[in-house]
């Protein structure tokens, strides 16, 4: 490739980060100052895309209000399988262990619960959306792809963010159809967002009236904070430690050189394993090898005594970044004609999750947590439709002052579920695409079996200690 080639593709990529900084800019200023917008909850990168991909060349064709190339579409459309990349590298650094409260009733494993609830959340919405496709796959629609369905649990379960996690698995896979799940993903996501805010709002009033809540009262209202999405003065806290001095290196520039070193190792390994074509690890994608991988520097910073080098609010902070940009990236290549292909099966499956996750959170959340049930139900249908800070947002409206112990609870689970997803990502993934939908049901269906049994038998081996 000539040096003016180049040049000319590395302006392209520039502008694009330019086109999507200006969106999110747009968006936060309509999140500040758009009563709707403040109601739904909608993040400024959501909203920001979404003007980017209504007002574009994909929505208007040839009347497109905003002067967006198809260049920038087509780099768009990569980033998210790419920023994903450090995103997922970045979950096990910081990571520390669990420890026991004081006071905690014997036998209580409200962390193992919390775990196994969020397991089985995702393996419902998996088999209901995998037994739809299914059905339409036998009756009106025997052209769906192989992984058709795998996308609403992504999606509401994983946020707009696992958009690009999908894409860069089937991308792996060499699978043609990955722009279109990728575009899926983002649509169920959002849908899940708006469903699952709303849905929780409405919950929430109706478990203050009636006395389940344990920190608000029928009339309480969110703040003004939580409407607009900007800090007041007197609530903005430190947005991390520095760790190293500047004189050396710049503590975020530290963090981010470790968390982008990791994910260029891991395209080492995925690209040496395709080149001895070792068969299963080879289709493995880079973010899966990533979050492999910084386990184990992290392990030897911690064997090394190098653990106060990384600062975990830093690093999500970083995380952060890279996933503001990949939402807007992914809803703004958003592949529109595709999903109206699919539009009935998705209404089914979207709707349907929906009420299920609903349904089944408040029913399991209330049977097997002792305290606080609503409180903790909230935080795992926050996270079971948005994304972790979506739970955090329908915790707090419970729990404005945090004055339980669900935060930290909810946040060790949610962690080591997220490891748990990015296992069982590429192994369902391969089910699906190799054997076909009756085997990736099959398998959703076995990991049900087991997760409620383990629920079950640890709730009884509490009531037998207690």
């Amino acid at each position: 490739m000539d040096l003016v080639a180049l040049k000319y593709m590395l302006e392209q990529l520039f502008f694009t980060f330019i086109f999507i900084s200006a969106l999110l800019l747009v968006g936060t200023l309509l999140r500040a100052k758009v009563k709707a917008f403040q109601k739904l909850f909608l993040p400024a990168s959501v909203i920001g895309g979404f003007i980017g991909l209504l007002l574009g060349p994909i929505v208007l064709k040839q009347y497109a209000l905003l002067p967006i190339r198809e260049d920038w579409i087509a780099i768009a459309s990569i980033l998210p399988g790419l920023l994903i990349i450090p995103v997922v590298a970045s979950v096990p650094l910081g990571l520390k262990k669990a420890q026991k409260r004081i006071g905690e009733k014997q036998g209580s494993k409200p962390i193992y619960t919390f775990l196994l609830i969020l397991v089985i959340i995702g393996g419902l919405q998996n088999l209901f959306s995998l037994f739809v496709a299914f059905i339409f796959r036998k009756t009106s629609l025997p052209d769906l792809y192989p992984t058709f369905g795998t996308e609403v649990s992504a999606g509401f379960t994983g946020g707009h963010g696992t958009a690009g996690v999908v894409g860069s698995l089937l991308q792996s896979m060499d699978q043609s159809y990955w722009n279109t799940a990728q575009g899926v993903t983002t649509t169920t996501a959002t849908v899940g967002l708006i469903g699952g805010l709303l849905l929780g709002i409405f919950l929430i009033n109706i478990a203050a009236r009636k006395g389940y809540t344990e920190f608000i009262q029928a009339n309480d209202r969110t703040s003004l904070t939580l409407n607009t999405g900007i800090l007041k003065t007197e609530e903005r806290t430190s947005a991390g430690v520095e760790t190293t001095d500047a004189s050396s290196i710049d503590s975020y520039g530290f963090h981010l050189a470790l968390i982008l070193a990791v994910s260029g190792l891991a395209f080492v390994v995925t690209a040496l394993l395709k080149a001895a074509q070792i068969p299963l690890l080879s289709l493995i994608p880079e973010w899966a090898y990533a979050i492999i991988l910084m386990y184990i520097v992290w392990g030897m910073m911690q064997k090394m005594k190098l653990a106060h080098l990384v600062d975990s609010t830093t690093k999500s902070k970083i995380a952060s970044v890279f996933t503001e940009f990949a939402i807007v990236a992914a809803i703004i290549s958003l592949p529109i004609e595709a999903l109206f292909t699919y539009l009935l099966p998705l209404l089914i499956m979207v709707f349907g999750t929906l009420l299920l996750t609903v349904v089944t959170v408040l029913y399991v959340s209330k049977k097997y947590f002792d305290t606080y049930w609503f409180e903790k139900s909230m935080a795992i249908l926050g996270t079971c439709t948005g994304v972790f800070l979506t739970g955090i947002l329908l915790l707090k409206m419970v729990d404005p002052k945090l004055k339980s112990p669900v935060l930290n609870d909810y946040s060790i689970a949610y962690s080591m579920n997220s490891v748990i997803g990015f296992i069982l990502f590429p192994l369902s993934f391969g089910l699906l695409v190799n054997s076909g939908v009756g085997v990736g049901i099959a398998f959703y269906a076995i990991l049900l079996v087991i997760t409620i049994g383990l629920l079950v038998f640890s709730r009884r081996k509490q009531e037998r200690t207690i």
